[in-house]
């Protein structure tokens, strides 16, 4: 952490300016448990527990993937609005790790995993004290050919965008936007990325990329032809996703095995997850029109997907 207070109640930020030893001891702003000050020539100079397990804000020491990703967001916002670093929200015993004060806004650097439980508990209590939370996930948090249940938890909402996520990539010192993302009936993820280079616009302007007025975004994906083989291999193996369609069909008759393309089209959909954490905003409207518009097309050789205001505007 960069921000410590010593004996006299001096708040030390070492972004700002990195004491001498000798202005020690310094103390945890949170906790008031003793931290030490770290200047060596791996990580930048920065404060950590003596004891951690003392502290019930702080859990694990930090990854230098987390300190330069805070400090490199520290600078890039300051440029236009006043910034806090480890800004303690003593109302709610929080500490977000960044806090642009004039916007209520919090920027919380997420390198590391953590539980369901705690990531709604703490988006929850920022929402319910009048912050707006963003997630900005570190390099083990990225997207990937799946989606987990953790990552359900980072996404956000948006009529122009529909669901998307934010990634930082301390290599490449950029800030990239994931979204249109969808989930194909395999289980395989889908969308498009826009990356933001540290430093270069308004961070606060880039945070509203989704939200803003703009041109239609647009998603080409391929028919899986192969899809009907696919489920023949999930019903040998007893997939309980696919054995529970089957169990409905057998009820009415039927044989997944029976059912052509057109009976599982479209292929690929927005994402379902009971941990939208994130999301306050009802989408069911966006999934009943999403198939709707899909289901009156027909089956395509290439599924072009849209943000959810295409499909809002065709029900006219």
């Amino acid at each position: 952490m960069f921000i410590a207070m010593d004996n006299n109640q001096k708040r030390w930020n070492c972004m700002e300016e990195i004491p001498a030893v000798t202005e020690g001891p310094f103390y945890c702003l949170a906790c008031h448990s003793p931290v030490r000050l770290k200047n060596g020539t791996v990580l930048r100079a920065h404060f950590a527990h003596v004891e951690l397990q003392y502290c019930p804000y702080h859990h694990e020491a930090e990854s230098f993937e987390h300190l330069e990703l805070k400090a490199s967001l520290y600078n890039w916002a300051s440029k236009e609005s006043r910034t806090e670093v480890e800004s303690y929200l003593a109302d709610f015993q929080q500490i977000a790790d960044l806090l642009i004060v004039d916007k209520n806004l919090a920027l919380e650097v997420q390198c590391s995993s953590l539980s369901l439980g705690r990531l709604k508990e703490r988006s929850d209590a920022y929402r319910s004290n009048g912050y707006q939370v963003y997630w900005l996930l570190g390099k083990k948090l990225w997207l990937k050919k799946r989606l987990t249940k953790l990552q359900a938890g980072f996404l956000y909402f948006s009529q122009n965008r529909g669901f998307h996520l934010w990634e930082l990539d301390l290599t490449k010192k950029e800030l990239r936007l994931q979204y249109l993302i969808h989930e194909d009936l395999r289980g395989r993820l889908h969308y498009q990325t826009e990356i933001f280079p540290f430093g270069q616009r308004s961070l606060l302007e880039v945070l509203r990329t989704p939200y803003l007025s703009q041109p239609m975004q647009h998603m080409a994906v391929e028919l899986d032809r192969t899809f009907l083989t696919y489920i023949q291999q999930q019903l040998f193996y007893r997939h309980p996703k696919w054995m529970r369609l089957q169990e409905e069909l057998y009820l009415q008759g039927h044989h997944l095995l029976e059912q052509g393309l057109d009976f599982f089209y479209p292929l690929c959909r927005p994402i379902l997850s009971q941990n939208l954490f994130q999301i306050e905003e009802n989408v069911k409207d966006y999934y009943q029109q999403f198939m709707t518009y899909y289901q009156s097309q027909g089956i395509q050789p290439v599924q072009i997907l849209y943000p959810p205001r295409f499909y809002d505007q065709q029900k006219s």
